[in-house]
Protein backbone atom coordinates (compact mmCIF):
# COMPACT_ATOMS: atom_id res chain seq x y z
CA UNK A 1 0.00 0.00 0.00
CA UNK A 2 1.48 3.33 -1.00
CA UNK A 3 2.39 5.75 2.14
CA UNK A 4 0.46 8.87 1.68
CA UNK A 5 3.49 10.90 3.65
CA UNK A 6 7.79 9.71 3.12
CA UNK A 7 11.09 11.15 4.37
CA UNK A 8 13.23 11.61 1.32
CA UNK A 9 16.35 10.00 3.15
CA UNK A 10 14.40 7.03 3.76
CA UNK A 11 14.19 6.61 -0.15
CA UNK A 12 17.34 6.74 -0.67
CA UNK A 13 18.71 3.65 -1.79
CA UNK A 14 15.12 1.85 -1.76
CA UNK A 15 14.47 -0.25 -5.03
CA UNK A 16 12.26 0.66 -8.08
CA UNK A 17 9.97 -2.01 -9.60
CA UNK A 18 7.94 -2.35 -13.18
CA UNK A 19 4.72 -3.62 -13.04
CA UNK A 20 5.45 -7.04 -13.54
CA UNK A 21 7.63 -7.15 -10.48
CA UNK A 22 11.20 -6.79 -11.85
CA UNK A 23 13.71 -4.64 -10.33
CA UNK A 24 14.43 -1.69 -12.56
CA UNK A 25 16.83 0.04 -10.26
CA UNK A 26 17.14 2.47 -6.82
CA UNK A 27 16.17 5.20 -5.82
CA UNK A 28 19.24 8.43 -5.59
CA UNK A 29 17.43 11.42 -5.30
CA UNK A 30 14.05 13.13 -5.78
CA UNK A 31 13.37 15.95 -7.71
CA UNK A 32 11.07 18.74 -7.26
CA UNK A 33 10.59 22.85 -8.40
CA UNK A 34 9.66 25.89 -6.34
CA UNK A 35 6.30 27.71 -6.55
CA UNK A 36 5.26 30.91 -5.70
CA UNK A 37 3.10 30.51 -2.75
CA UNK A 38 2.28 26.78 -2.31
CA UNK A 39 5.15 24.47 -1.23
CA UNK A 40 7.53 22.71 -3.68
CA UNK A 41 5.98 20.61 -5.91
CA UNK A 42 7.38 16.79 -6.55
CA UNK A 43 8.31 16.39 -10.73
CA UNK A 44 9.83 12.83 -10.17
CA UNK A 45 12.84 10.50 -8.94
CA UNK A 46 16.39 10.33 -9.60
CA UNK A 47 16.96 6.23 -10.01
CA UNK A 48 20.20 4.44 -10.82
CA UNK A 49 19.96 1.52 -12.84
CA UNK A 50 22.39 -1.18 -13.84
CA UNK A 51 25.43 0.03 -15.24
CA UNK A 52 25.40 3.14 -12.20
CA UNK A 53 23.47 5.00 -14.83
CA UNK A 54 20.88 7.53 -13.54
CA UNK A 55 17.73 8.23 -15.20
CA UNK A 56 14.65 10.30 -14.44
CA UNK A 57 11.37 8.34 -13.47
CA UNK A 58 7.66 11.32 -13.60
CA UNK A 59 6.29 10.58 -10.22
CA UNK A 60 3.25 10.43 -12.66
CA UNK A 61 4.41 6.58 -13.17
CA UNK A 62 5.04 5.97 -9.61
CA UNK A 63 1.90 3.83 -8.54
CA UNK A 64 2.90 2.93 -4.85
CA UNK A 65 5.79 4.35 -2.47
CA UNK A 66 5.84 2.26 0.60
CA UNK A 67 7.38 -0.92 2.67
CA UNK A 68 10.71 0.04 1.26
CA UNK A 69 10.09 -0.48 -2.33
CA UNK A 70 8.97 1.69 -5.15
CA UNK A 71 6.43 0.14 -8.06
CA UNK A 72 6.23 2.47 -11.16
CA UNK A 73 3.90 1.61 -14.47
CA UNK A 74 4.76 1.08 -18.22
CA UNK A 75 8.35 1.37 -19.40
CA UNK A 76 10.89 4.45 -17.90
CA UNK A 77 12.97 6.32 -20.50
CA UNK A 78 16.55 5.04 -20.26
CA UNK A 79 18.28 7.96 -21.58
CA UNK A 80 20.64 9.48 -19.07
CA UNK A 81 19.57 12.28 -15.86
CA UNK A 82 20.04 15.86 -16.61
CA UNK A 83 18.65 17.81 -14.48
CA UNK A 84 16.62 20.56 -15.96
CA UNK A 85 16.68 24.48 -14.86
CA UNK A 86 13.90 25.16 -12.01
CA UNK A 87 14.41 21.02 -10.69
CA UNK A 88 16.10 20.78 -7.05
CA UNK A 89 17.38 17.51 -5.86
CA UNK A 90 16.28 17.11 -2.62
CA UNK A 91 19.25 15.03 -1.00
CA UNK A 92 21.58 16.65 -2.83
CA UNK A 93 20.74 20.50 -2.93
CA UNK A 94 18.29 20.55 -0.13
CA UNK A 95 19.48 18.39 2.68
CA UNK A 96 21.84 20.59 4.68
CA UNK A 97 20.10 24.18 3.84
CA UNK A 98 20.32 26.65 6.81
CA UNK A 99 16.36 27.81 6.90
CA UNK A 100 15.10 30.98 9.45
CA UNK A 101 11.86 30.08 11.39
CA UNK A 102 9.53 32.44 10.86
CA UNK A 103 8.15 32.82 14.29
CA UNK A 104 11.47 34.32 15.54
CA UNK A 105 13.14 31.53 16.70
CA UNK A 106 16.09 31.48 14.98
CA UNK A 107 17.90 28.87 12.59
CA UNK A 108 18.02 25.59 12.05
CA UNK A 109 19.77 22.98 8.95
CA UNK A 110 17.49 20.66 6.82
CA UNK A 111 18.27 17.31 7.49
CA UNK A 112 15.16 15.37 6.25
CA UNK A 113 12.30 16.81 3.89
CA UNK A 114 8.82 14.67 3.65
CA UNK A 115 6.80 14.84 0.68
CA UNK A 116 3.11 14.12 1.00
CA UNK A 117 0.52 12.97 -1.54
CA UNK A 118 -1.99 15.48 -2.04
CA UNK A 119 -3.96 13.73 -4.60
CA UNK A 120 -3.47 11.00 -6.86
CA UNK A 121 -0.25 11.02 -8.51
CA UNK A 122 0.63 14.72 -6.99
CA UNK A 123 3.02 15.27 -4.54
CA UNK A 124 4.46 18.24 -2.41
CA UNK A 125 7.30 18.75 0.35
CA UNK A 126 4.78 18.97 3.73
CA UNK A 127 7.26 18.97 6.68
CA UNK A 128 10.93 19.76 7.15
CA UNK A 129 13.14 17.80 9.86
CA UNK A 130 15.17 20.53 11.12
CA UNK A 131 17.92 20.80 13.77
CA UNK A 132 19.03 24.09 15.99
CA UNK A 133 22.46 24.96 16.09
CA UNK A 134 24.33 23.25 19.34
CA UNK A 135 24.20 25.04 22.39
CA UNK A 136 27.06 22.99 23.75
CA UNK A 137 30.92 23.52 23.76
CA UNK A 138 31.02 19.39 23.47
CA UNK A 139 32.18 18.40 20.21
CA UNK A 140 29.59 15.42 20.30
CA UNK A 141 26.81 18.36 21.24
CA UNK A 142 23.90 18.08 19.30
CA UNK A 143 20.81 20.60 18.65
CA UNK A 144 17.35 20.23 19.61
CA UNK A 145 15.22 18.80 16.67
CA UNK A 146 11.98 20.00 15.58
CA UNK A 147 9.50 19.34 12.75
CA UNK A 148 8.60 22.68 10.83
CA UNK A 149 5.70 23.10 7.92
CA UNK A 150 6.97 24.47 4.48
CA UNK A 151 5.17 28.11 5.45
CA UNK A 152 6.81 28.34 8.72
CA UNK A 153 10.49 28.63 7.16
CA UNK A 154 12.31 30.86 4.91
CA UNK A 155 15.85 29.31 3.12
CA UNK A 156 18.71 31.71 3.41
CA UNK A 157 20.32 32.48 0.20
CA UNK A 158 23.62 31.56 -0.91
CA UNK A 159 26.05 33.96 -1.68
CA UNK A 160 26.33 34.49 -5.56
CA UNK A 161 23.37 31.72 -6.48
CA UNK A 162 21.57 33.03 -9.22
CA UNK A 163 17.60 32.54 -8.44
CA UNK A 164 16.26 34.51 -11.77
CA UNK A 165 15.38 31.23 -13.32
CA UNK A 166 13.79 29.23 -10.32
CA UNK A 167 12.19 33.03 -9.59
CA UNK A 168 10.81 33.08 -12.86
CA UNK A 169 9.35 29.38 -13.03
CA UNK A 170 7.83 29.72 -9.61
CA UNK A 171 6.30 33.10 -10.32
CA UNK A 172 4.56 31.27 -13.72
CA UNK A 173 3.87 27.83 -11.72
CA UNK A 174 0.67 28.78 -10.94
CA UNK A 175 -0.67 29.73 -14.18
CA UNK A 176 -2.91 27.54 -16.67
CA UNK A 177 -1.09 25.88 -19.47
CA UNK A 178 -2.69 28.36 -21.96
CA UNK A 179 -2.15 31.10 -19.71
CA UNK A 180 1.36 30.28 -19.72
CA UNK A 181 1.47 29.78 -23.60
CA UNK A 182 -0.26 33.45 -23.49
CA UNK A 183 2.38 34.63 -21.32
CA UNK A 184 5.28 33.00 -23.51
CA UNK A 185 4.10 34.73 -26.82
CA UNK A 186 4.24 37.89 -25.42
CA UNK A 187 7.64 38.13 -24.77
CA UNK A 188 10.55 38.33 -27.30
CA UNK A 189 11.68 35.50 -29.09
CA UNK A 190 14.94 34.79 -27.13
CA UNK A 191 13.28 35.33 -23.89
CA UNK A 192 10.22 33.00 -24.47
CA UNK A 193 12.79 29.94 -25.72
CA UNK A 194 14.96 30.78 -22.82
CA UNK A 195 12.47 30.47 -20.24
CA UNK A 196 11.40 27.40 -22.48
CA UNK A 197 14.29 25.69 -22.04
CA UNK A 198 13.76 26.26 -18.09
CA UNK A 199 10.77 24.68 -18.02
CA UNK A 200 10.34 20.31 -17.24
CA UNK A 201 9.67 18.53 -19.92
CA UNK A 202 5.68 17.92 -19.01
CA UNK A 203 5.14 21.58 -18.15
CA UNK A 204 6.54 22.97 -21.50
CA UNK A 205 4.58 19.75 -23.29
CA UNK A 206 1.78 20.99 -21.84
CA UNK A 207 2.42 24.41 -22.62
CA UNK A 208 3.31 23.81 -26.33
CA UNK A 209 0.08 22.04 -26.82
CA UNK A 210 -1.41 25.20 -25.85
CA UNK A 211 0.61 27.56 -28.95
CA UNK A 212 0.36 28.30 -32.93
CA UNK A 213 2.38 25.36 -34.86
CA UNK A 214 4.81 28.20 -35.71
CA UNK A 215 5.59 28.95 -32.06
CA UNK A 216 6.04 25.56 -31.44
CA UNK A 217 8.19 24.05 -34.14
CA UNK A 218 10.17 27.58 -33.03
CA UNK A 219 10.71 26.61 -29.88
CA UNK A 220 11.24 22.69 -30.75
CA UNK A 221 13.83 24.02 -32.95
CA UNK A 222 15.95 24.86 -30.23
CA UNK A 223 15.87 22.24 -28.38
CA UNK A 224 18.52 19.44 -28.88
CA UNK A 225 17.45 15.96 -29.91
CA UNK A 226 17.00 14.33 -26.86
CA UNK A 227 15.77 16.71 -24.79
CA UNK A 228 12.75 17.46 -27.95
CA UNK A 229 12.20 13.72 -28.02
CA UNK A 230 11.94 14.08 -23.81
CA UNK A 231 9.22 16.77 -24.76
CA UNK A 232 7.54 14.96 -27.39
CA UNK A 233 7.19 11.44 -25.31
CA UNK A 234 5.16 14.11 -22.55
CA UNK A 235 2.60 15.51 -25.16
CA UNK A 236 -0.91 14.02 -26.43
CA UNK A 237 0.16 11.91 -29.00
CA UNK A 238 -2.41 13.59 -31.35
CA UNK A 239 -0.51 17.23 -30.53
CA UNK A 240 2.70 15.60 -30.87
CA UNK A 241 1.82 14.17 -34.59
CA UNK A 242 0.58 17.41 -35.92
CA UNK A 243 3.81 19.14 -34.53
CA UNK A 244 6.02 16.39 -35.77
CA UNK A 245 4.02 16.67 -39.21
CA UNK A 246 5.28 20.73 -39.15
CA UNK A 247 9.26 19.51 -39.60
CA UNK A 248 11.41 18.55 -42.06
CA UNK A 249 11.18 14.65 -42.56
CA UNK A 250 14.68 14.51 -41.14
CA UNK A 251 14.32 15.92 -38.27
CA UNK A 252 10.63 14.39 -37.79
CA UNK A 253 12.17 11.08 -38.10
CA UNK A 254 15.12 11.80 -35.90
CA UNK A 255 13.27 12.72 -33.22
CA UNK A 256 10.55 9.74 -33.57
CA UNK A 257 13.54 7.42 -33.88
CA UNK A 258 14.23 8.82 -30.29
CA UNK A 259 10.94 8.69 -28.64
CA UNK A 260 9.72 5.65 -26.22
CA UNK A 261 8.81 3.02 -28.74
CA UNK A 262 4.62 3.20 -27.50
CA UNK A 263 4.66 6.65 -27.71
CA UNK A 264 6.64 6.77 -31.45
CA UNK A 265 4.49 3.95 -32.56
CA UNK A 266 1.09 5.57 -31.82
CA UNK A 267 2.22 8.92 -33.22
CA UNK A 268 3.21 7.19 -36.89
CA UNK A 269 -0.56 5.69 -36.74
CA UNK A 270 -1.84 9.20 -36.32
CA UNK A 271 0.40 10.24 -39.02
CA UNK A 272 -0.54 7.81 -41.24
CA UNK A 273 -3.92 9.59 -41.58
CA UNK A 274 -5.19 12.75 -43.43
CA UNK A 275 -5.61 15.74 -41.20
CA UNK A 276 -8.67 16.71 -42.00
CA UNK A 277 -10.28 13.26 -41.04
CA UNK A 278 -11.31 11.09 -37.74
CA UNK A 279 -7.58 9.41 -37.78
CA UNK A 280 -6.29 12.64 -38.28
CA UNK A 281 -7.85 14.84 -35.23
CA UNK A 282 -8.09 11.75 -33.01
CA UNK A 283 -6.28 10.75 -29.72
CA UNK A 284 -4.92 7.00 -29.15
CA UNK A 285 -5.35 7.34 -25.51
CA UNK A 286 -9.41 7.17 -24.57
CA UNK A 287 -10.25 4.51 -21.30
CA UNK A 288 -10.57 1.35 -22.73
CA UNK A 289 -11.95 -1.75 -20.50
CA UNK A 290 -13.73 -4.96 -20.93
CA UNK A 291 -17.76 -5.80 -20.74
CA UNK A 292 -17.04 -7.06 -17.49
CA UNK A 293 -15.19 -4.15 -15.89
CA UNK A 294 -17.31 -2.91 -13.48
CA UNK A 295 -19.17 0.40 -12.78
CA UNK A 296 -16.43 0.75 -9.56
CA UNK A 297 -13.98 0.03 -11.47
CA UNK A 298 -15.08 2.67 -14.43
CA UNK A 299 -15.36 5.49 -12.27
CA UNK A 300 -11.86 5.10 -10.82
CA UNK A 301 -10.48 5.43 -14.37
CA UNK A 302 -12.24 8.65 -14.85
CA UNK A 303 -10.78 10.13 -11.43
CA UNK A 304 -7.28 9.78 -12.35
CA UNK A 305 -5.76 13.69 -12.27
CA UNK A 306 -4.05 13.44 -15.67
CA UNK A 307 -6.85 12.78 -17.56
CA UNK A 308 -8.43 15.19 -20.11
CA UNK A 309 -12.57 16.18 -18.83
CA UNK A 310 -13.32 15.64 -22.60
CA UNK A 311 -11.85 11.69 -22.30
CA UNK A 312 -13.19 11.14 -18.76
CA UNK A 313 -16.50 11.99 -20.08
CA UNK A 314 -17.45 8.22 -21.43
CA UNK A 315 -15.42 4.68 -21.47
CA UNK A 316 -14.79 2.41 -24.36
CA UNK A 317 -15.35 -0.92 -24.43
CA UNK A 318 -13.78 -3.51 -26.53
CA UNK A 319 -12.89 -7.12 -26.63
CA UNK A 320 -9.14 -7.68 -26.06
CA UNK A 321 -6.96 -6.27 -26.57
CA UNK A 322 -7.38 -3.23 -24.66
CA UNK A 323 -4.98 -0.70 -26.36
CA UNK A 324 -5.48 0.96 -29.46
CA UNK A 325 -5.95 -0.72 -31.87
CA UNK A 326 -8.32 -2.82 -29.64
CA UNK A 327 -10.46 -6.23 -30.12
CA UNK A 328 -13.75 -5.70 -31.77
CA UNK A 329 -15.34 -2.23 -30.33
CA UNK A 330 -18.52 -3.03 -28.24
CA UNK A 331 -19.77 0.67 -27.21
CA UNK A 332 -19.63 3.41 -24.90
CA UNK A 333 -20.67 4.10 -21.23
CA UNK A 334 -21.00 7.56 -20.73
CA UNK A 335 -20.23 8.51 -16.65
CA UNK A 336 -23.54 10.17 -16.06
CA UNK A 337 -24.96 6.68 -16.56
CA UNK A 338 -22.67 5.27 -14.60
CA UNK A 339 -23.31 7.69 -11.86
CA UNK A 340 -26.96 6.28 -12.04
CA UNK A 341 -26.24 2.52 -11.18
CA UNK A 342 -24.74 0.47 -8.41
CA UNK A 343 -20.97 0.25 -8.22
CA UNK A 344 -20.89 -3.50 -9.16
CA UNK A 345 -23.07 -3.18 -12.05
CA UNK A 346 -21.29 -4.92 -15.59
CA UNK A 347 -20.28 -1.93 -17.98
CA UNK A 348 -21.26 -4.40 -20.86
CA UNK A 349 -24.88 -3.85 -20.14
CA UNK A 350 -25.23 -0.03 -19.69
CA UNK A 351 -23.57 0.44 -23.36
CA UNK A 352 -25.21 3.15 -25.42
CA UNK A 353 -26.89 1.41 -28.07
CA UNK A 354 -27.52 4.50 -30.23
CA UNK A 355 -24.19 5.83 -30.65
CA UNK A 356 -22.41 4.49 -33.33
CA UNK A 357 -18.36 5.09 -34.26
CA UNK A 358 -17.30 6.79 -36.96
CA UNK A 359 -14.69 5.38 -39.46
CA UNK A 360 -10.90 6.64 -39.35
CA UNK A 361 -11.59 7.89 -43.47
CA UNK A 362 -14.52 10.00 -42.10
CA UNK A 363 -13.96 13.23 -42.66
CA UNK A 364 -13.70 16.78 -40.50
CA UNK A 365 -16.89 18.39 -41.15
CA UNK A 366 -19.01 14.71 -40.44
CA UNK A 367 -17.71 14.64 -37.13
CA UNK A 368 -18.41 17.86 -36.29
CA UNK A 369 -22.00 17.09 -37.51
CA UNK A 370 -21.93 14.36 -35.43
CA UNK A 371 -20.99 15.97 -32.49
CA UNK A 372 -23.08 18.70 -32.82
CA UNK A 373 -26.12 16.84 -33.32
CA UNK A 374 -26.52 14.62 -30.59
CA UNK A 375 -24.30 16.96 -28.27
CA UNK A 376 -21.80 14.76 -27.56
CA UNK A 377 -18.21 15.49 -26.17
CA UNK A 378 -16.56 12.91 -27.93
CA UNK A 379 -17.08 9.84 -30.59
CA UNK A 380 -15.33 6.70 -31.20
CA UNK A 381 -13.30 6.22 -34.36
CA UNK A 382 -12.79 2.31 -35.74
CA UNK A 383 -10.86 0.81 -38.47
CA UNK A 384 -12.29 -1.37 -41.23
CA UNK A 385 -12.15 -4.80 -38.41
CA UNK A 386 -14.56 -2.51 -36.14
CA UNK A 387 -11.50 -2.03 -34.24
CA UNK A 388 -11.26 1.13 -32.10
CA UNK A 389 -7.89 2.82 -32.51
CA UNK A 390 -9.45 5.93 -31.03
CA UNK A 391 -11.63 9.16 -29.86
CA UNK A 392 -12.44 12.40 -31.46
CA UNK A 393 -13.15 14.57 -28.51
CA UNK A 394 -14.88 18.07 -28.62
CA UNK A 395 -11.58 20.07 -28.35
CA UNK A 396 -9.98 17.91 -31.41
CA UNK A 397 -12.86 19.18 -33.23
CA UNK A 398 -12.63 23.09 -32.27
CA UNK A 399 -8.83 22.58 -32.56
CA UNK A 400 -9.54 22.13 -36.51
CA UNK A 401 -12.30 24.58 -36.75
CA UNK A 402 -10.72 27.73 -35.78
CA UNK A 403 -8.28 29.18 -37.50
CA UNK A 404 -4.64 28.53 -37.27
CA UNK A 405 -3.99 31.51 -35.56
CA UNK A 406 -6.64 31.34 -33.18
CA UNK A 407 -4.17 31.13 -29.80
CA UNK A 408 -2.13 34.02 -30.42
CA UNK A 409 -3.55 37.58 -29.78
CA UNK A 410 -4.22 38.82 -33.03
CA UNK A 411 -6.03 35.50 -34.19
CA UNK A 412 -8.66 36.22 -30.70
CA UNK A 413 -8.71 39.34 -31.76
CA UNK A 414 -10.19 38.41 -35.68
CA UNK A 415 -12.30 35.82 -33.93
CA UNK A 416 -13.96 38.63 -32.07
CA UNK A 417 -14.18 40.53 -34.95
CA UNK A 418 -16.07 37.99 -37.10
CA UNK A 419 -18.55 37.39 -34.67
CA UNK A 420 -19.20 41.31 -34.22
CA UNK A 421 -19.44 41.59 -37.90
CA UNK A 422 -21.96 38.54 -38.33
CA UNK A 423 -24.08 39.94 -35.03
CA UNK A 424 -24.30 43.41 -36.56
CA UNK A 425 -25.24 42.11 -39.88
CA UNK A 426 -28.08 40.05 -38.42
CA UNK A 427 -29.25 42.62 -36.87
CA UNK A 428 -29.06 45.16 -39.87
CA UNK A 429 -31.50 42.37 -41.57
CA UNK A 430 -33.87 43.03 -38.63
CA UNK A 431 -34.25 39.21 -37.87
CA UNK A 432 -34.06 38.51 -34.39
CA UNK A 433 -31.55 36.81 -33.27
CA UNK A 434 -32.42 35.42 -29.90
CA UNK A 435 -35.40 34.31 -30.67
CA UNK A 436 -33.80 32.41 -34.07
CA UNK A 437 -33.72 28.55 -33.19
CA UNK A 438 -30.18 27.16 -34.78
CA UNK A 439 -29.20 30.53 -35.88
CA UNK A 440 -25.02 29.76 -36.32
CA UNK A 441 -24.97 25.85 -37.02
CA UNK A 442 -23.86 24.93 -40.17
Amino acid sequence: MSASRVFVARLAGCSVFDPVGDRVGRVRDVLVVYRRADPPRVVGLVVEIPGKRRVFVSIGRVTSIGSGQIITTGLINLRRFEQRGGEVRVIAEMLGRRVTLRDGSGEATVEDVAIEEMGTGEWEVSQLFCRRPKTGASPFAKGATLFANWEEVTERLVAGESQSASQLLAAYSDLKPADLANTLLDLSEERRIEVAEELSDDRLADVLEEMPESNQVEILGSLGDDRAADVLDQMQPDDAADLIAQLTDERGEALLALMQPEEAQDVRMLLSYAPDTAGGLMTTEPIIVSADATVAEGLALIRRHELAPALGAAICVTLPPYEAPTGRFLGMVHFQRMLRYPPHERLGTLLDQGLEPVRAETSAAEVSRILASYDLVSVPVVDGNHRLVGVVTIDDVLDHLLPDDWRSSDGEREIRKRAAARYQGTATAGIPTAHTPGRGRR
